[in-house]
């Protein structure tokens, strides 16, 4: 008789025990549950939520050595990170930067990978001891995106990579006198109109000089010779004056000072 009671004693606390567990987790796993509420938990969602926060292995093996051990986080600083912008995206630029690849980039399809990407290293999908690599990882990915889609920033890029700072490098500043005078007469014309209707000629114009510096851009850094890489140097500055007028075309005011960065 005492054994039965015993027995019967022991199941009515392995069914409490069970109970409690399903309610209130202990130990490390219920660092990554939410805390006991009025609400009953549902086990199911919690492991949903448990899944959707593991690490992305896709696009963290672009960043951080696969020899290391997946349960212990890499540093981003001593991970390795790709050589070029071009690499993480190799579905839109699977040859890689000119002069293998070319230097206009479907734009639309760099923003589609981009997206996947930027879906796969969101921090929010990560554990909580890999957040600070995943944002690192995801602000390096928008700031590749952010250089690759714009002309400009992607041929200042391009010459970087080969030693040549045009934005900052007063040397390659243009001395083309026709350049300049028409680069100020498009700031007068600017600073001067009474309507912004006035200035739409001056718009159309201004977007095809762009378009053509990107064309010459990209004849430019196809080539292999020394001169190629000149030339995309001129180019560059050029496309930049043209591309601080459209700026100001578009924030024109009326009796607003245009500002000019050579």
């Amino acid at each position: 008789m005492r054994s039965s009671t015993i027995s019967k004693s022991q199941r009515v606390y392995r069914a409490c025990e069970a109970t409690t567990r399903r309610n209130f987790t202990t130990g490390p796993a219920s660092a990554s549950r939410p805390a006991p509420t009025s609400r009953p938990a549902c086990e199911q969602c919690l492991r949903q939520i448990s899944n959707q926060r593991r690490p992305v292995r896709g696009i963290q093996s672009r960043f951080h050595s696969s020899s290391a051990s997946s349960s212990t986080p890499a540093s981003p600083t001593s991970a390795p990170k790709p050589q070029t912008h071009y690499e993480l995206f190799p579905q839109t630029l699977p040859r890689g930067p000119p002069p293998s690849g070319p230097f206009k980039i479907d734009v639309r399809a760099l923003r589609r990978e981009f997206l996947q990407l930027q879906a796969k290293a969101h921090p929010d999908r990560h554990a909580h001891e890999n957040k600070t690599r995943a944002e690192a990882t995801s602000a390096y990915i928008n700031e590749a995106f952010k250089t690759l889609s714009n002309p400009l920033l992607r041929a200042q890029y391009l010459l970087s990579l080969r030693g040549i700072d045009v934005a900052e490098d007063e040397a390659l500043k243009v001395d083309d006198e026709a350049l300049l005078g028409m680069v100020l007469e498009a700031r007068e014309e600017i600073e001067e109109a009474e309507h912004e209707e006035e200035l739409e000629p001056l718009r159309k114009t201004n977007e095809e000089r762009i378009e053509m510096c990107e064309r010459r851009l990209e004849a430019a850094f196809a080539e292999q010779e020394e001169g190629g890489l000149q030339k995309a140097k001129e180019e560059a500055v050029r496309l930049r004056y043209w591309v601080n007028i459209r700026e100001s075309l578009d924030a024109w005011e009326k009796g607003k000072p245009v500002v000019l960065v050579h």
